[in-house]
């Protein structure tokens, strides 16, 4: 199992000394990787939890998000090509970038220019996004109810532009002639490309199978459901004819983690927070029943409030040093 974290970066309040911290610490710990979190804004009915929609879509989740508007979080984005500079061997992205807001062609050839500022190290997640507040926000209304098409059409511009010394496109949200646009990804035949799909298995898992995704990315999933994804994905890559396995994916989960000094209830009942929060033998056993559910990479996520980065970095050593050696043991 790899561990990759998931940078804070959607806070309140939020610097970025305690980005560097965190990073650095990943990067002495051997971790695979480095995310960001995607959030453009933050609407002001959000504080009232009166979003139109709640948390990704998913049933039992608040119709608002854990940040205030007034909060000072910082963009993933910028934060991609920062991490290159200050990483050497922890592998970097996004999880995960919101195609609607962005025009497919220059974020195609943006990330190639990433992964040659990181040597071949960069990442690439991409989802469809959820919050109408902010496909407004991001000038992006009109894409809201063809955002899953808008996905599907940027994989199809990356592939073409990274692969190809002249590209041309023409589909909805992008149509142009024959263009060069610039170097190509120093990873061949381009960076690998993770489906983060929250709400319908099947459709995440056709984009992974027709498109040769390199994996999976969920939130706060349980073993049960990690178990439920994989089986989709398998369906409809021998659908497809493919001769690829689920298990040739990584399977992955952004998981909110805490040390407790008290044991906490680990039911399904209460995963929207305790997953991978309680005492160290609870997350070693989660960890353990994960693995055999097949996750291969938790994206361990602080959580949004309440703890301090100074408590993190140091649960970030217990895991690495004396809950991982048990878990790989098994």
């Amino acid at each position: 199992m790899k561990l990759a974290l998931y940078l804070p970066n959607f806070r309140d309040k939020v610097t970025v000394k305690e980005l560097e911290d965190l990073t650095n610490l990943a990067e002495d710990l051997d971790f695979d990787s480095v995310w960001t979190l995607d959030r453009i804004v933050v609407p002001e009915v959000s504080d009232t939890q009166e979003l139109q929609y709640s948390f990704g879509m998913m049933d039992g989740f608040p119709k608002g998000l854990p940040v205030s508007a007034r909060g000072e979080f910082l963009q993933g984005m910028p934060l991609i090509p920062w991490l290159a500079a200050k990483t050497t061997k922890l592998r970097i992205g996004m999880s995960i970038i919101d195609t609607p807001f962005r025009s497919p062609g220059v974020l195609a050839a943006e990330l190639a220019t990433i992964d040659h500022l990181s040597n071949g190290r960069l990442n690439v997640g991409v989802g469809s996004g959820w919050m109408p507040e902010e496909f407004a926000a991001a000038s992006a209304t009109h894409i809201f109810p063809k955002r899953h098409k808008h996905v599907r059409e940027t994989i199809e511009i990356m592939h073409g532009i990274w692969e190809n010394d002249l590209f041309e496109y023409h589909g909805e949200f992008a149509d142009f002639e024959r263009c060069g646009f610039g170097a190509k990804p120093v990873q061949k035949p381009y960076p690998p490309i993770y489906m983060s799909g929250l709400k319908d298995p099947k459709r995440s898992a056709l984009r992974i199978a027709k498109y040769g995704l390199s994996g999976w990315i969920g939130i706060q999933d349980t073993p049960d459901e990690l178990k439920r994804w994989r089986g989709v994905i398998q369906q409809e890559l021998e659908e497809l004819g493919s001769t690829r396995l689920v298990d040739d994916l990584d399977i992955c989960s952004m998981i909110w983690f805490v040390i407790t000094d008290e044991e906490t209830d680990q039911t399904p009942q209460g995963k929207l927070s305790n997953l991978l929060v309680g005492t160290a033998a609870q997350i070693t056993d989660s960890l353990k029943r994960y693995k055999e559910a097949g996750l291969t990479m938790p994206l361990i996520w602080p959580p949004f409030q309440d703890v301090p980065v100074s408590k993190t970095l140091d649960d970030l050593k217990r895991l690495k040093e004396e809950i991982m050696p048990k878990v790989d043991a098994m």
